[in-house]
């Protein structure tokens, strides 16, 4: 018989039965269940706030160093003179008066209808001739040769119209590097090439005017390092002589960016940190009932977070760091605020600069001490509860086996039962059988 199916012969709802039985005996796997679940919960919320609390010490370690507070905005008098700022910059200004642009060399064939066949191009750039024979090949030829040839010029044939109803065409061939570093000559046959465009270099006149004037140079419209971490670059269209005066000065708006981004990030682990922690009350039939955060009542959670806010607040110097406008909330976390430190770098930008500094030292300190991917504090608490999981896991699949086990041995024995009952039925129904028989024997006989 199909043990799958209800007892025929006992009327017993043996599926049911077997599966009423199994739920009782997978409570001890299904309170492991429940523990794996709750351990994941708790994991995945320290792996988040790990990974808050690290990206915080990294954007700190960035704001401690003196670099990361040093921060300037270079500005042009011009619009065809733009600045580029890097490290190293400081404050200063400076007249510069623009003598000419970079260009790079333009030369041009003369016109033709087709490359004159067993001609002779030469090429000569950065001290090397190169010479191309040209015999039997198309001007497409040609010019695909030279641009191969990587001489740092390329050509392209441009169609100037036809004689004759014949199409003609110049070749025309240009320096790929602007300035003197670029410069070249092109001969067919022997007979230069016109030189359209000159390259040349782009020149800048420092203190113009004074006697302290002073030229300089550049194979490109690029002027690297002109104030210290100040890059210059020209328009191309930029007129000669055009007066241009360059500032550096202290980026205020960008220094308290930073100081804005530290404070937020420690907002953010905060918050994080106290959304887990709290206590939810729920009523439900007239009684109420409060559950915890996954950080509830946890000792270490709540030893970071303080470690962090001391990190943040702390005084320097008997000063508060409220002064720069790192404030702390009634609500148990931190704010910025942009006017105080605005007022505090108007008042001593430099004491305020090195305060900034001192708070993100701290934090980053206190930050590594907790999310050191090595041997942070809930690194560790992450590595040990991945261990529990496993454990657990391990247990649940010992379950498994064990319950499909217990599972096949109760329908083995209820099929053996329906087996027997059937095989009882059968002998009863051979009795009966039997017994009347007889007497209908036994009344036929009187």
């Amino acid at each position: 018989m199909a043990l799958g199916i209800d007892g025929i012969i006992s009327g017993i709802k043996t599926t049911e039965m077997i599966k009423q039985l199994m739920d009782i005996e997978a409570r001890p796997q299904l309170l492991l269940k429940n523990k794996v679940t709750t351990t994941q919960l708790f994991t995945t919320a320290l792996q988040s706030l790990n990974a808050k609390i690290a990206s915080l010490a990294e954007a700190a370690s960035k704001t401690a160093k003196p670099a990361g507070t040093d921060l300037y905005m270079a500005t042009s008098s011009s619009d065809k003179v733009t600045t580029t700022i890097g490290a190293g910059a400081a404050a200063g200004s400076l007249d510069v008066s623009v003598t000419q642009t970079a260009t790079a060399q333009v030369s041009l064939s003369k016109a033709m209808a087709a490359w004159p066949s067993a001609s002779v191009l030469a090429i000569s750039a950065n001290g090397t001739t190169t010479s191309f024979d040209t015999t039997d090949k198309s001007m497409d030829e040609v010019i695909s040769e030279v641009n191969k040839a990587n001489l740092g010029v390329t050509g392209v044939k441009i169609a100037t119209g036809s004689v004759d109803g014949v199409q003609q065409y110049r070749v025309q061939f240009t320096a790929t590097k602007t300035g003197t570093e670029g410069a070249f000559t092109a001969s067919l046959d022997g007979g230069a090439l016109d030189v359209l465009k000159p390259g040349q270099d782009a020149k800048l006149t420092l203190w113009a005017g004074t006697p302290a004037a002073q030229e300089i140079t550049s194979s490109t419209n690029t002027f690297k390092g002109l104030m210290p971490g100040v890059d210059i670059t020209l328009a191309a269209n930029t007129p000669a002589n055009t007066a241009v005066t360059l500032t550096v000065a202290r980026d205020d708006e960008a220094i308290s960016k930073v100081a804005a981004d530290l404070v937020a990030g420690l907002a953010d682990v905060f918050a994080f940190i106290n959304k887990n922690s709290a206590v939810s009350v729920s009523t439900s039939s007239g009684s109420s009932s409060a559950s915890g955060g996954l950080f509830t009542g946890d000792a270490g959670i709540r030893d970071i977070k303080r470690q962090l806010m001391e990190a943040a607040t702390s005084p320097l110097d008997g000063r508060s760091p409220s002064e720069i406008g790192v404030v702390i909330t009634k609500d148990g976390t931190v704010e910025f605020d942009a006017e105080k430190f605005a007022a505090a770098m108007e008042a001593d930008p430099v004491k305020t600069q090195a305060a900034l500094q001192v708070i993100a030292g701290r934090v980053e300190a206190a930050g590594k001490v907790a999310s050191d991917k090595y041997d942070g504090l809930i690194t560790q608490r992450i590595t040990g509860q991945e261990s529990v999981l496993k454990a657990l896991n391990t247990q649940i699949e010992d379950w498994d086996r064990r319950l499909a086990s217990r599972e096949s041995t109760l329908k083995l024995i209820w099929g053996n039962l329906e087996v027997k009952l059937s095989q009882l039925q059968t002998q009863q129904d051979w009795l009966t059988g039997q017994l009347a028989a007889l007497n209908s024997s036994n009344s036929g006989s009187k």
